[in-house]
This record gives structure tokens, C-alpha cells and sequence, in this order.
């Protein structure tokens, strides 16, 4: 044999052998330890259609995001001012990008507003009347406000489904305030939705204990907790009025675990501050020594312990009628930190495993099928030929999802249908190549001459037709969301390897077949 036939040969050998290893493990579950070492251990990732599991699309309320930034902006004002002892009647948003902020006296007024700017440099201070401010921001931060609340949506939703379990999951960004969420393999959507959705802000308030929620203090605020009764065996909503003051926040979170306790076997978050947190929180501690704090999360008490003591270290802990999983949704909230703004369900789809899987025999079906019926025609009507090309062609299907499992590539319900398209486009290629084939023997030239000349004839049309291809489904990739996406990925790596197995790997079979042999006639 041929030293230039033998290399191809070999490199054809070395790809075939390298899909086949990256194939194994998508076709069994058992591999030996010694094999996810050394060799590629990951099976292809099944879609949301395939495997089952949710899809939702999110709105981030970036008005929210606005808003809130203007309420942690009172909150400093309130701190500020009284280190500065200016008088604070009031500092509230009211409506949309509107912090209105109250003096005591029109005296403040000219020292208020020279603060304001001084510390928010970002924000439009403006007057309304001898005692009242208004506080706003500029149409470019608001356009910086809402654009940073998307981000961090984003992130933050990552690092909750992350720890949540989901392997594959697809979260991408629609449009200016839309995130598109996949969770293949979810088995509870409520649990998922309950954990995507809430806002997880998390704040350290002391109880007003001597006020009363039928008349409540100026300065303090009414908030609701949930407290299991175990005489009555209910769970009670009971009242709790609060100084509107937040002492510490969810930001200096280090760590959040789930622990029990030893007496009753309960499940509580244990709460890790970072430096910054630790040292608040023992001030907080020392400074209100037999005062209850309440820990607020989402504006509801979970829990209002005494304190009994200063507390270093940087340890607390939230208590309550938790079962297991609420108390892991907890710690993974608190871990992931908080939105930026309230995230609102526009669209939810939810497929069941059991369809998947139906979903999954039906398009194994259908690749079986179109790949059979291709097999049949090219043997019926290339003969000999045409088995050239069918073993290019299974060889093609065996190297792409050789690249979907290396690249963890998601397989989706239109991803099996650009594969059966790739398949009709890859025999289109060995069509065109053996036409080409039949004129150049039609004109009197030898087997081998007429077999180069195909080849070499037929390349530029087959390269031309799968490179416009190609960008059609690069496109489709680029823009395209979700299932688009699905079929664009397969398309693409279909495209591409069919060209190796269509003009290389059958051209290889050719002169490997041919080589040290005169043929009279060639099956095609």
C-alpha cells in the first residue's frame, strides 16, 4: 500500500477510534474506574424536551431595581443626618426615581442639600419647599441602575440553580430586561420557581417592644412572622412591630449552612459573616443586650430572638418551622445573595420525564428511519458505491455525537432533526461526487482517473453549498434562543464532519480499495 494512502488511512482509523471512545459513556451508565481517568467520561447532555424539566421566562422589574436604590439611599440618609444632627422628619420614595426627604426645620435645608450632594454625587437633588427635598436620579444612571439589575439577575440566578443541582442549565438574556431559563431534570417546578423567584433580601431589625401594632410609633413599621403553635398544631401569622432601621444586612454573608439542633433534631440556617459583618454584628449585639432582633427575610420575621449576650465570632443562625428542603432553599439564597429587583413569570413550560422520554424514541425513530432509507437508496442506486458512502455516512453520525458529548453540547428535540437533515445533506455530497464520477468514465478514462477527476470536480460545489450552510446555521445560533439554538448546534457540527466524511473518508475507502488493484469496471 501507498505511503500517502496508508496515512490517510490511518488518520481516518484514529478519528473513528476517538469518536467511538467519546460515544461510550452516552451509551452505557457502568463505566470501569479506570476508564473516567484517562479517557472522556461524559455523556451527551439531553435537552428540556428530552429529559424533561421547566422553562421560564423572567422579567426583571427594573423600575424595582431604581427604587430600591433610592430606599437604601434614605436608610444612609438616616444614619448621615443624625451623625450630623440635622433633624430628619422623613426620607421615603414616593412613586417612581422620587426620594422625597424631610427636614425638621427650613435652618437644615441648606446644609441637607450641600450633604446630599456631597455623598450622592450620582443623584439629582432639587428643592420642592423650605423644608422638603427631592432626590432623583439622571436618566443615565437609571439606564446604568437597570442595565447592572439584569446582570446581577443573571448571576445571581446562576449561582442559586448551580447549587440547586441542575446540571445544563440554559439561562440567557432576552431582549433589555428578559432572562430565558431552562432547567433540564427538574423533578419539583414549584420548589425551582420558589427558588428562582425570591428576592432573598436579608436584614437585622430590633423589636419595639413596648409599642403596639394598633398604634405604631413613627419610625416603626408592622411586619408578620410565621410561628408554629404546638398546642394547637398550626402555624400562626403573628405581628411583630419593628424599628424601621436596619442594623445589618444579607451583604456581609460569608456562608450559609443548614444545621440541626440536638435537642429536637430541627433544621436552622447557620449564618458565616465576612470581617465587615462579624464586627457590625457584635457591636449590634453589645449595644442592645437583652432587646430582641428580628431577622427579616423578604420583609418577613423568621425568627426574633433576645439577645443574651455580645456575640463575636460572626455566628448566628435563623430559626423556625423549617422543614429540610426549605431550610436548604434557604442557605442557598442567602449563599447566592439577593436580587436586585423582583423577577416576574411571564411564561412557564414544563415537561414531564415521561415525555421525554417519548420525546427521545420518537426522534431515535426517526434517525433510524431516514438513515435506513438513505442506506437503501445509495446501495439500489450506486450499488457497490454506494456502500462507499454509506459507511462515510455512519461513520459521520458517530463523529457527531462524538462532538456533543466533548463539548457538552446540549442534544435537543430540533437537534435530532438538523442530524436527520445533516444526514441527507451528507449523502447529497457523495451524490454529486459520483455523478461527476460516471461522466469522467462516460468519457473513456480509467477507474482511477475518472474517480480523482469526481473528487476534484465536485469539491468547489459541495464546499460552496455546506460553507452557505454553515453561515445559515451560525446565524440561527447567534440569534436564535432555546430550541433554535438546539437545532443551529447540531446543523453546524453536522455540516462540518459530513464534509470530512464525504470527501475525505470516502475517497480514503476508494484508494485504499483500489490500491495495487486494475479493475475493468467500477459498482456505481
Amino acid at each position: 500500500m501507498r505511503t500517502r494512502v496508508k496515512t490517510r488511512l490511518i488518520i481516518v482509523l484514529i478519528v473513528l477510534i476517538g469518536a467511538l471512545v467519546s460515544v461510550t459513556p452516552s451509551l452505557t451508565g457502568s463505566l470501569p474506574g479506570w476508564w473516567t481517568k484517562i479517557l472522556p467520561s461524559k455523556a451527551v447532555q439531553l435537552g428540556l424536551d428530552l429529559k424533561g424539566g421547566m422553562e421560564l421566562l423572567l422579567e426583571v422589574q427594573t423600575d424595582e431595581a431604581v427604587n430600591n436604590s433610592l430606599s437604601r439611599m434614605a436608610s444612609d440618609l438616616k444614619t448621615t443626618f443624625k451623625s450630623k444632627k440635622i433633624r430628619l422628619k422623613r426620607a421615603e420614595t414616593t412613586g417612581f426615581n422620587r426620594l422625597v426627604v424631610e427636614v425638621g426645620r427650613d435652618k437644615y435645608r441648606d446644609e441637607a442639600m450641600t450633604l446630599l450632594r456631597e455623598e450622592f454625587p450620582d443623584a439629582l437633588v432639587t428643592e420642592e419647599s423650605e423644608t422638603k427635598i427631592i432626590v432623583s436620579y439622571s436618566e443615565s444612571e437609571i439606564s446604568r441602575l437597570r442595565e447592572n439589575a439584569v446582570v446581577q439577575a443573571i448571576e445571581t440566578i446562576r449561582s442559586r440553580v448551580d447549587e440547586f443541582g441542575v446540571t445544563e442549565p440554559t439561562i440567557l438574556r432576552q431582549g433589555e430586561n428578559r432572562i430565558l431559563l431552562q432547567l433540564p431534570g427538574v423533578e419539583d417546578p414549584q420548589r425551582a420557581i420558589a427558588l428562582v423567584k425570591r428576592t432573598a433580601v436579608l436584614k437585622f431589625m430590633l423589636v419595639d417592644e413596648g409599642a403596639s401594632t394598633d398604634a405604631v410609633p413613627p419610625g416603626d413599621v408592622v411586619l408578620y412572622g410565621q410561628n408554629y403553635d404546638s398546642a394547637t398544631k398550626q402555624t400562626q401569622r403573628t405581628p411583630y412591630v419593628v424599628e424601621d432601621r436596619i442594623l445589618l444586612t444579607g451583604d456581609t454573608i460569608k456562608d450559609a449552612r443548614v444545621r440541626y439542633d440536638s435537642q429536637y433534631g430541627q433544621p436552622y440556617v447557620s449564618l458565616t459573616f465576612d470581617s465587615v459583618g462579624a464586627r457590625i454584628f457584635e457591636q449590634v449585639t453589645g449595644d442592645h443586650v437583652k432587646e430582641r432582633l428580628a431577622i427579616v427575610l423578604d420583609d418577613s420575621v423568621y425568627s426574633a430572638p433576645v439577645i443574651q449576650e455580645r456575640i463575636s465570632g460572626g455566628q448566628a443562625s435563623i430559626s423556625g418551622t423549617f422543614t429540610p428542603d426549605e431550610a436548604t432553599d434557604l442557605a442557598i439564597v442567602l449563599r447566592a445573595g439577593s436580587l436586585p429587583a423582583p423577577v416576574k413569570i411571564l411564561q412557564k413550560w414544563t415537561v414531564s420525564p415521561s415525555l421525554g422520554s417519548d420525546s427521545i424514541r420518537k426522534g431515535l425513530m426517526s434517525i433510524v428511519f431516514g438513515f435506513s432509507l438513505v442506506i437503501v437508496f445509495m446501495v439500489f442506486y450506486f450499488r457497490l458505491s454506494g456502500l462507499v458512502a454509506n459507511i462515510a455516512l455512519i461513520m459521520n453520525l458517530i463523529i457527531i455525537m462524538a462532538v456533543l458529548a466533548l463539548f457538552q453540547a446540549t442534544l435537543t428535540l430540533p437537534g435530532i432533526a438538523g442530524i436527520v437533515l445533516t444526514i441527507g445533506m451528507a449523502v447529497d455530497a457523495n451524490v454529486l461526487i459520483f455523478e461527476r464520477i460516471k461522466e469522467e468514465l462516460r468519457t473513456g478514462k480509467t477507474i482511477r482517473a475518472a474517480i480523482d477527476g469526481g473528487y476534484g470536480k465536485a469539491l468547489l460545489t459541495i464546499v460552496d453549498a455546506n460553507v452557505t450552510t454553515l453561515i445559515a446555521a451560525l446565524v440561527l445560533f447567534q440569534f436564535g434562543t432555546g430550541q433554535v439554538k438546539g437545532f443551529a448546534v447540531t446543523l453546524s457540527v453536522g455540516v462540518i464532519t459530513s464534509m470530512f466524511t464525504a470527501i475525505f473518508v470516502s475517497r480514503v475507502i476508494f484508494e485504499a480499495w483500489l490500491d495495487n488493484r486494475t479493475l475493468d469496471e467500477l459498482s456505481i
